[in-house]
């Protein structure tokens, strides 16, 4: 994406300016900016919740826990994007990541959650160090971009797959699953900004009207958060912390970064990346995985659609953040909502929602012809999901993926 030609800079980090921007904001709302704040949380709460579900059932988590990790990674985004966008005057959207919690359904089988707990960890102030020493432009150039997208489209394409696989399973999916598809590429021609939601409303229609509707209780009352002590290991840093800081930096900061500057703004990446570092560490010990910069969230809260001017389109990002809070208090009543559904629900409509994820990161990855083999056996191994030494295949994927890339491309050794 291409460079605005007059960027807006970042305010100054200060107690002053985060005040006068507070002071500012009521300035800032408009009807658009209250929708699109509210549409930015119905996103995160229809396919990339599943994901997180998902994870969670993998895992062998308690209610509790997993009550705890949706309330931490909402709550937590959306007091993080309240920060960032008052601090800065800029609409920095802090959603938590859903390539990281489809990387952690295999993951959590392999390791405990407080060993998941103390690579959450690491992860988060490893973020945090690279906005420290400004290092980020390095990193990403160790990981070529095409390997790091092969990736991310490796560990996502399970999901893509389960619209389908279920097909069989019952008599009554394939019903449900051309519903749900129809309405969602329906939607998508018109351009409509949220397709899933659509795909979820007549998911829940077909559901109701085939009775696959369990009963349901949902617990209204604010959900308690469930402290876990974390527990070190290397595995675990090599096989959730590694992949899930890649991951972040490819597929959510480095999108995130081109979204704001196509919109006229230019982010503090070094205070995006020290801020939801932090943030993403000390919610770990609520189970929290990872906060990170929005992609295409970024996108519908800094448009003009959502306020004209752009130096008040932080006041979008802030009602998002108002809404992740408000909502995410009730973590219990989300899980407890989503288990009244049939699996073929669950499956088609998280595969829905990452289907344009996948697209983008299987193109980005095959687009540039010199690396395409590299890319090509590091979406192969990362979907192949096994385990060596202990370690999952993400990782295995990023090392052969570089190591073909510097085969294919280093310097060859002259002889004599």
């Amino acid at each position: 994406m291409a460079a605005h030609p007059t960027l807006l800079p970042a305010a100054r980090p200060s107690l002053a300016g985060f005040l006068r921007n507070l002071r500012d904001l009521p300035s800032t709302i408009s009807v658009g900016s209250v929708t699109a704040g509210f549409i930015v949380m119905l996103i995160s709460y229809t396919g990339p919740i599943l994901i997180l579900l998902e994870a969670a059932r993998a895992g062998g988590l308690s209610p509790e826990q997993t009550s705890s990790w949706v309330m931490a990674v909402v709550v937590g985004g959306g007091f993080g994007t309240i920060l960032l966008s008052l601090l800065y005057r800029q609409p920095i959207n802090l959603p938590y990541s859903t390539a990281g919690a489809a990387l952690l359904i295999t993951s959590l089988t392999q390791f405990s959650l407080p060993e998941a707990v103390g690579a959450y960890i690491v992860a988060g102030l490893a973020v945090a160090l690279l906005g420290v020493s400004g290092l980020f432009g390095r990193l990403m150039r160790v990981v070529p971009q095409t390997v790091a997208l092969a990736v991310l489209a490796g560990v996502l394409l399970r999901f893509g797959m389960g619209v389908f696989n279920a097909i069989d399973d019952a008599p009554n999916n394939p019903l449900m699953i051309a519903a749900m598809v129809g309405v969602f590429f329906l939607l998508r021609r018109r351009h409509f900004r949220a397709p899933s939601l659509g795909a979820l409303a007549v998911g829940i229609l077909v559901a109701a009207a085939l009775g696959q509707i369990a009963p349901i209780s949902l617990k209204l009352a604010p959900t308690t958060p469930v402290f876990t002590a974390p527990v070190f290991t290397l595995n675990a840093a090599l096989g959730i912390a590694l992949p899930l800081v890649i991951l972040a930096l490819s597929s959510q900061y480095a999108p995130g970064m081109a979204v704001l500057r196509g919109n006229g703004y230019e982010p503090p990446v070094n205070g995006i990346l020290i801020g939801s570092g932090l943030l993403s560490s000390a919610l770990a010990f609520f189970g929290g995985h990872s906060s990170v910069l929005g992609a295409l969230t970024a996108a519908i809260v800094v448009g003009p659609d959502a306020q004209p001017d752009p130096d008040k389109r932080y006041g979008t990002a802030v009602i998002s953040g108002l809404w992740h809070v408000v909502v995410g208090m009730f973590g219990a009543a989300v899980v407890d909502f989503f288990d009244v559904f049939p699996p073929v629900f669950v499956s088609t409509i998280a595969g829905l929602s990452l289907s344009g994820v996948i697209a983008s990161s299987l193109g980005g990855a095959l687009h540039d012809l010199d690396h395409r083999d590299a890319a090509v056996i590091a979406f192969l191994c990362t979907a192949g999901d096994f385990t060596l030494l202990g370690i999952g295949a993400p990782f295995w994927g990023l090392i052969v993926g570089v190591l073909v890339n510097a085969l294919m491309h280093g310097r060859r050794l002259r002889s004599g």
